[in-house]
């Protein structure tokens, strides 16, 4: 979706109804899910413990670099992978390296580093105008950059041909953005879980993202930004500093994504909205969560083969494991195992055939179509 500007408004949204901003939903219809959001987000944690201070620091690099790639997916920005793991490495102090990084992907980076390391930190205008800055790095044709819109035409999200757009929302004017701001951030603390009336964390993070999104206060950037805050609110729920990662469940499901919002943003009674994102959240999570047991499973089976296994073995078992649960595209080859450890082509193959029987790998397929995968515990078999 692109944004434009015009003066022709087509109906009554949510934001000019009587009852705005006083979201209703149906309180039980989501205890179930706030339930299983806050046993999975325990089940996070104790898997964590388990986690090496190296293996965090590759679940934290990989965590928002996932969230930076997929957040700027959804806007239609197609980032380099290696470029934002350089640049979170960096901004984390983890490694010092030359990878050329463009603003854009400098400026997403900063944004994820900013978000996970002030999770408990208030919301604010001045945090906002902080990450407005930096989504928007490099560019140069936003006017108000890291500031509420100005402009006096209204803000629309549309679709279609420039001759007949469809019109999917119509945010307020300038004029009343930094009042509705105001109102969205004195509601965002005191929901929180301290503040005087707290919700449940999931109910809290969806109707963040839909205030925010309603009011739509930056001249770009609003989905980017909206879907942080959403995620502050999740992992400020939690209690932990655990990662979620909401924009790739979102990405596999943008379509839906847009027009829940879409039919969210005509109406202030949001039990629809509310039930789409809690699905979404939960699958997000359980992505993180595999996540992060691969990563268990890996220190768990290192340790077992400590000592059994040769270094050319070892080196191709981290770079399976670098990989993460996706895994080598079409599985670990001889040929690939002779690319990574410069070991013959007869070497690989019984380095290959060592580790099956180490119970390290499993084989599939005969001779040229043979392939080889990770053979862990958790049934995240990375190849």
């Amino acid at each position: 979706m692109m944004h434009i500007r015009s003066a022709v408004s087509i109906m009554t949204w949510n934001w000019q109804q009587s009852d705005w901003p006083r979201f209703t939903w149906d309180r039980d219809a989501l205890s179930r899910q706030e339930q299983a959001f806050l046993l999975s987000g325990g089940v996070l944690v104790g898997a964590a413990k388990h986690l090496s201070p190296e293996d965090w620091d590759h679940v934290r690099v990989e965590a928002m670099s996932e969230e930076a790639m997929t957040t700027s997916e959804i806007e239609g920005e197609m980032l380099n992978r290696a470029s934002v793991q350089s640049s979170i490495q960096r901004q984390l102090g983890l490694a010092i390296d030359s990878h050329k990084v463009l603003p854009r992907e400098q400026g997403i980076s900063e944004l994820m580093v900013s978000l996970y390391s002030n999770i408990e930190q208030p919301l604010s205008a001045e945090m906002l105008f902080e990450w407005h800055r930096m989504v928007m790095a490099g560019r140069s044709d936003v006017a108000a950059l890291g500031s509420f819109r100005t402009s006096a035409e209204p803000m629309q999200v549309v679709s279609g041909a420039t001759y007949a757009p469809k019109v999917h929302f119509q945010a307020p004017p300038s004029t009343q953005v930094s009042g509705e701001m105001s109102q969205f951030l004195a509601w965002f603390e005191r929901t929180s879980p301290s503040g005087a009336e707290p919700l449940s964390a999931m109910t809290r993070a969806g109707v963040a993202h839909l205030y925010f999104e309603s009011i739509h206060p930056f001249e770009d950037g609003n989905g980017r930004i909206g879907r942080a805050i959403a995620e502050k609110a999740l992992v400020q729920g939690l209690g932990k500093p655990i990662f979620v990662g909401l924009a790739h469940a979102i990405l596999a499901h943008h379509r839906s994504y847009y027009e829940a919002l879409e039919a969210a943003n005509k109406q202030n009674e949001i039990s629809r909205w509310l039930a789409w994102f809690a699905a979404i959240t939960l699958e997000a999570q359980t992505s993180t969560i595999a996540m992060v047991e691969f990563l268990v499973e890996k220190t768990k089976l290192l340790d077992r083969l400590r000592g059994k296994i040769n270094p050319r073995q070892t080196k191709a078992l981290l770079r399976m494991f670098k990989e993460g649960t996706r895994g080598f595209v079409g599985g670990m080859s001889a040929g690939k195992y002779s690319t990574i450890t410069a070991a013959s082509s007869a070497t690989a193959t019984r380095d290959l055939n060592e580790l099956v029987a180490l119970e390290a790998l499993t084989r599939h397929g005969e001779l040229k179509q043979t392939r080889y995968r990770l053979r862990l515990a958790s049934g995240v078999s990375g190849g």
